[in-house]
């Protein structure tokens, strides 16, 4: 048989996380972000749970390749987007709008020649120091792009470097709204954080909104506020079998470095998930788990291929036991990834894109 690990996917769950942020920022239309291959969920498994976005949002021309193959007729945004001259024909070709961050990309629209002008993203730098123009080159940047044939319509983009933290998002849409007023066109400031944080307010919700995370059933704000307290629902359920126990006495060590020493007789089961599945070597002992939907704790150094729980206080649990590693057990209970990642010292956004090749994907509704 099949190593005994799996990773599930819950389209219902992705469905449910859509609708939600729906709920948040109403009468906006939404962009499903699909980077990083769906953030490791896969953009082929994620599509039919997500194909009631308004639109995908993502970075490479392969992956909007792919979303074109699914069947997608609506708007594909490249969110950093071409990398270069040549690029510009997949875009007309797949009808692909694209984000505007430098003059650069100005200069290649400029010597592009194209027979259906593009739509494209201008991306203001409105404090996150990353992509953008600053704001006050940001109007000479808009005429430019006016001015060119090869583009069709202008909408004004921006990201928050703050929308999960107290700093909160205020000044950044205050230096938005002051560099793009009164230019025609949509606009689009909010992730995930933003959202669900400030959702209601119109100059943060905009015309788009643009979730990634919280489509996937994580917390934007982890610890702050829980995917329960957004109610999110996981969309993938990382699960594995014990393949063996052990019975310990005090003194008795487990794993590699015998990082954990038993101070009392214990019992402790082996589970077929390790550092090469995805599952961080770093989780340090505590972190938690469900063993048959109850929790319970790891034990010791994650190794290659296993990892150890304790099974004291489980007298049912054994060999064959089923151990969430994340997601939702089949009794219903569920274990965020965000706890998981913190106990790693990491974030969910880590833990979803590391998933290995080598651990099966069922789909589910």
């Amino acid at each position: 048989m099949p190593r005994p690990i799996q990773a599930t996917l819950h389209l219902s769950a992705l469905r449910h996380n859509l609708a939600r942020v729906r709920q948040a920022a109403p009468d906006a239309q939404v962009w499903a972000v699909v980077k990083a291959n769906a953030y490791g969920h896969g953009i082929e498994r994620v599509f039919d749970g997500l194909r009631a976005a308004d639109g995908f949002a993502l970075l490479d021309l392969d992956e909007a390749s792919r979303v074109r193959a699914l069947g997608w007729r609506g708007p594909i945004l490249l969110l950093e987007g071409v990398f270069e001259a040549r690029d510009l024909e997949l875009c007309s070709r797949l009808g692909l709008w694209h984000t505007v961050h430098c003059d650069e990309q100005i200069d290649m629209l400029a010597l592009h020649k194209t027979h259906e002008p593009h739509r494209v993203f201008l991306k203001m730098n409105s404090g996150m120091n990353r992509l953008g123009f600053a704001p006050e080159r940001y109007r000479a940047a808009w005429t430019r792009l006016n001015a060119l044939p090869q583009v069709d319509e202008i909408s004004m983009v921006t990201h928050f470097s703050d929308a999960d933290g107290p700093q909160g998002i205020a000044a950044q849409v205050a230096r938005f709204e002051e560099a793009t007023r009164d230019l025609p066109g949509e606009r689009s400031l909010s992730n995930s954080a933003a959202t669900l944080r400030f959702g209601g307010d119109a100059a943060a919700k905009a015309d788009w909104v643009r979730p990634g995370i919280a489509l996937y059933g994580s917390s934007p704000d982890f610890p702050a506020a829980s995917a329960q307290d957004w109610g999110l629902q996981p969309a993938m359920t990382v699960s594995a079998r014990i393949i063996g126990v052990q019975h310990l006495q005090p003194g008795d060590s487990v794993g590699y470095g015998s990082l954990f020493v038993a101070e009392q007789a214990m019992r402790i089961g082996v589970v077929a998930c390790g550092y090469a599945d995805g599952y961080p070597r770093i989780c340090p002992t505590g972190t938690p788990v469900l063993v048959d939907g109850v929790r319970s704790r790891t034990l010791g150094r994650v190794s290659m291929d296993m990892l150890v729980v304790d099974l004291t206080e489980l007298p049912a649990a054994g060999f064959g036991s089923t151990v969430t590693l994340w997601g939702q057990a089949s009794t219903g209970a569920v274990l965020s990834i965000d706890e998981v990642a913190q106990a790693a010292g990491t974030v969910g956004y880590e833990l979803m894109c590391a998933l290995a090749q080598r651990v099966p994907v069922v789909v589910a509704d």
